[in-house]
């Protein structure tokens, strides 16, 4: 009785170990989704500073552009060029903005993923010792 008793216990010292393992693991993949979508996040903060303050620029110098049209013809050529220097700026990062936003995050993907072949483990192992 004794015998069967000490096997019980340590199997089920085993199955604690392995969850305890198993909720750690599946944890720090979490963590790590985690951090990766504030970067994602900080990123799109950062091209969306940089597309206002690009476009703002752009805007100011279209608009020096326009006033300064009628005054000597070399400062238009400089106006000019900056003006389109940075709209085009700002048209570039707007664009990666966009591709940024309509990626799907891929946040829980892994661990979703990680879940399911635990629990097709766990069905195949208890589906093996019903079979026994």
């Amino acid at each position: 009785m004794s015998e069967s008793s000490s096997g019980l216990m340590g199997s089920l010292r085993q199955l604690i170990s392995t969850l305890t393992t198993i909720v750690s693991t599946r944890l720090e993949l979490l963590a790590n989704e985690l951090q990766e979508e504030r970067l994602r996040l900080t990123q799109m903060l950062f091209f969306s500073l940089c597309t206002l303050f690009l476009f703002g620029i752009g805007i100011v110098l279209l608009v020096a552009f326009i006033v300064v049209l009628f005054w000597d013809e070399h400062r238009l050529a400089v106006l000019g060029f900056m003006s389109v220097l940075f709209l085009a700026l700002g048209t570039v990062t707007a664009l990666m903005l966009r591709n940024q936003s309509l990626t799907r995050s891929k946040l829980f993907d892994t661990s979703l993923a990680e879940l399911v072949k635990d629990r097709e483990q766990l069905n195949a192992s208890q589906n093996k010792a019903e079979s026994l």
